[in-house]
């Protein structure tokens, strides 16, 4: 029985946009240039850490090669929230008791997880020689993937500020409590005054519905438009409030990996494809060689 009109137009459609992406997937991996995409909150409790594993988990679905860094200092719970044990840190690194390939730990799906841990505040302060030899290992792992996380500490401290200037794509994720929006609004605030970072894409979690995220989306967009002038302002859409998300934190799994067909799930999955695909805007810095060449200058 021959198909619909509508029925095979809709699959004609998908069919399309399937050959689009694996063709963008092509494209992105034999450039060889890894993206660094910073994840960063004006406080804690928004779900930020969350967001980061279910969209790794995504983009890795979509037959990417993931890694997360966890940066947030003093609090890093990816491996928590993954049910991960590590082995080292990046602390171990630079003591000389592991290599960089022996802090990775695997994840769900074959997610790549860096737990930094307290070392990431070395960073800064690494002697010339130190340096050389974390790019070079850097440069023999970036091989290895095709798209790099970071989940920032919540806040504007040093270090926050730090990996957002190196990255290729700041999200900033709010809810709608009046605090997270506040919050958010003096991060954009720093970054853009005292660092001159003129581009964020703004996530909404625990959203109601699209209007309930719209309207949070307006209220930031609307003070940052009247005090901080200039500044380019990207919709990547909304996680609504799901039940099942605290359930999956509490099995220590992702959302995606726990509870594949909720309506958290299929959020993360379109949040995956936004982000692969920045509204036209091309970013010329942001791989993987930049940020840590950014990251450890002298």
């Amino acid at each position: 029985m021959e198909q619909p009109l509508t029925q095979k137009k809709t699959e004609e459609a998908s069919d399309k946009n399937i050959r689009n992406h694996d063709a963008r997937l092509l494209n992105n991996k034999t450039a060889g240039i890894p993206r660094v995409l910073s994840f960063s909150s004006g406080k804690g409790g928004v779900g930020k850490t969350n967001t980061v594993v279910n969209v790794a988990l995504a983009l890795r679905k979509l037959g990417y090669r993931v890694m997360i860094l966890d940066a947030d200092l003093g609090l890093a719970n990816i491996d928590v929230i993954l049910g991960l044990t590590p082995n080292y840190t990046m602390s171990n690194v630079f003591s000389g008791e592991a290599g960089l390939r022996d802090v990775l730990i695997r994840g769900p799906g074959g997610i790549l997880v860096l737990p930094a841990g307290s070392g990431t505040t070395e960073l800064i302060n690494l002697g010339e020689g130190e340096k050389l030899f974390l790019l070079n290992e850097m440069e023999e792992l970036e091989k290895d993937i095709d798209i790099m996380l970071i989940d920032n500490a919540a806040g504007i401290s040093e270090n926050v500020m730090y990996f957002n200037i190196a990255a290729q794509q700041r999200v900033v994720v709010v809810t709608p409590e009046p605090t997270s929006i506040t919050d958010a609004y003096a991060l954009i605030k720093v970054m853009a005054n005292k660092y001159k970072v003129n581009s964020f894409s703004i996530l909404i979690n625990l959203a109601k519905d699209s209007e309930d995220a719209r309207r949070v989306f307006a209220k930031l967009t609307s003070a940052i438009d009247r005090f901080l002038g200039t500044i380019a302002i990207d919709y990547l859409g909304f996680i609504p409030k799901d039940d099942v998300v605290p359930m999956a934190i509490c099995r220590q799994k992702a959302v995606l990996e726990a509870y594949p067909d909720s309506m958290a799930s299929k959020s993360f999955a379109k949040l995956a494809v936004n982000l692969l695909n920045p509204k036209g805007r091309e970013y010329s810095d942001g791989n993987i060689k930049f940020f840590w060449r950014h990251i450890l200058k002298a």
